[in-house]
């Protein structure tokens, strides 16, 4: 089965917070013969998102028309503090976990997460910046800065910025096996760290 990947993105997303699970997800699929992932992105609305350092993406698809993830990402950055207050995207990110197979977040991306209500009973990490945040934002998780990432089955929660890309390759290892993540991080001449 083909797997749907679908990366959030939004105004001052953090570009690896995105790009590293992108770049894990879509080598992965192209070194298995382009039969394991689909990776999209998805913005709010149509047209171009402006992530962190003015960075121009355009989205696949918008929140209206994407297709159902097996595994939704959602990463962080400045851009998730406005988003907290955004009723049409929190619950958004709670009907599509509701339906996918795994929902990841990368950095702050834990704070929507959190405001979705996804997190409680979990052990979660964050940027170690917004710790305390998200601590006041899911206040029934034991939050955990001192790992790179926590997998809770369904729910994955990645420490800041480049943990993103450890836990997109734990997650391809669980799913696929860890000989493909190990064949993933070495085309990538990435060094994995748990």
């Amino acid at each position: 089965m083909r797997r749907n990947v679908a990366i959030l993105l939004f105004d001052e997303v953090e570009v690896l917070d995105f790009a590293g699970p992108f770049e894990v997800f879509a080598v992965t699929d192209s070194l298995r013969s382009n039969e394991v992932f689909k990776v999209v992105t998805v913005g709010l609305v149509p047209g171009a998102v402006r992530a962190r350092n003015g960075l121009r993406v355009i989205p696949d698809y918008n929140l209206d028309d994407c297709p159902q993830p097996h595994v939704l990402v959602v990463p962080g950055g400045w851009g998730t503090r406005p988003l907290l207050g955004n009723p049409v995207l929190i619950e958004w990110i709670r009907k599509r976990s509701r339906d996918a197979e795994v929902t990841m977040s990368v950095c702050t991306g834990s704070l929507l997460l959190a405001k979705a209500g996804l997190l409680d009973g979990m052990r979660i990490t964050t940027h170690h910046g917004a710790v305390d945040l998200l601590r006041e934002l899911a206040p029934r998780s034991t939050v955990d800065p001192g790992a790179r990432f926590h997998d809770n089955g369904g729910v994955l929660t990645s420490a800041g910025i480049s943990a993103g890309i450890d836990c997109s390759l734990h997650l391809v290892g669980r799913l696929l096996g860890d000989e493909v993540a190990a064949a993933t991080a070495s085309h990538m001449e990435y060094e994995r760290r748990s």
